[in-house]
């Protein structure tokens, strides 16, 4: 099971973009709680002490405990707004949980034996990581921290799929059920072909100038004069 956070909110009051642009100016996250049955709660949180729990990857995928005055609430993580250009946190949106109810999270992915891979030892090729994370679906007890994707033994031009993960007991990967064209490819190995050498680049589009030029002196040599021009007498 994943490790879990403990984060101190406050019940925020005033509602509207105004409201949460002041509250961010005063160095607050305004967020959200919803989900258990229970009405949706606006809640506020610090934005220093967001940021350092957002450090932690183990944070994205993890049973957080919200405490509001002496009341806690255990939940997940389901959305999160960053500013665009700012190191700021604008939202946060956080689903309710309960013991005997399953949860739907994504969590990362953790690939290992890249440096051993046979297609890279072998073939000399390179890991591409097409996915970072998946969705899982399990309790809140096997909620796990990150799921380990062994490619020491995958050879070059070969991949892994969703399928080949090793799930522990009570998780599953709900996009598996959708149909084996849901098994998407997560990681693969191939050998990455060098670009064109930027000389070559500027000596093929000179010869295409070169070509240009000649074709357009060519046709000025074989065309017609205009009528403007004088005639002989």
């Amino acid at each position: 099971m994943s490790d879990e956070f403990d984060l101190i909110a406050e019940i925020r009051e005033d509602q509207g973009k105004g409201a949460s642009r002041r509250l961010r100016l005063k160095g607050k996250v305004p967020a959200i709680i919803y989900g258990a049955g229970r009405p949706p709660r606006a809640l506020v949180f610090d934005q220093n002490k967001v940021l350092q729990k957002l450090e932690n990857e183990s944070f994205y995928s993890s049973v957080l405990n919200i405490k509001v005055g002496d009341k806690s609430q255990a939940a997940i993580l389901k959305d999160l707004q960053r500013h665009p250009a700012k190191h700021m946190i604008m939202h946060m949106d956080f689903q309710r949980i309960v013991e005997d109810q399953l949860i739907k999270v994504n969590v990362p992915l953790h690939y290992t034996g890249a440096d051993v891979a046979v297609g890279v030892k072998d073939g000399g090729g390179k890991v591409a990581h097409l996915i970072n994370d998946v969705e899982v679906a399990c309790l809140p007890k096997d909620l796990p921290e990150f799921l380990e994707v062994d490619i020491s033994e995958l050879e070059l031009d070969a991949m892994l799929h969703l399928s080949d993960i090793k799930l522990p007991d009570g998780v599953e990967i709900p996009q598996l059920a959708q149909g084996p064209e849901h098994d998407h490819a997560i990681v693969s190995i191939h050998v990455i072909k060098a670009a064109p050498v930027e000389e070559d680049v500027v000596e093929a589009e000179a010869g295409e100038e070169a070509a240009e030029a000649e074709e357009g002196a060519t046709d000025e040599a074989t065309a017609e004069p205009s009528g403007d021009e004088p005639k002989d007498e």
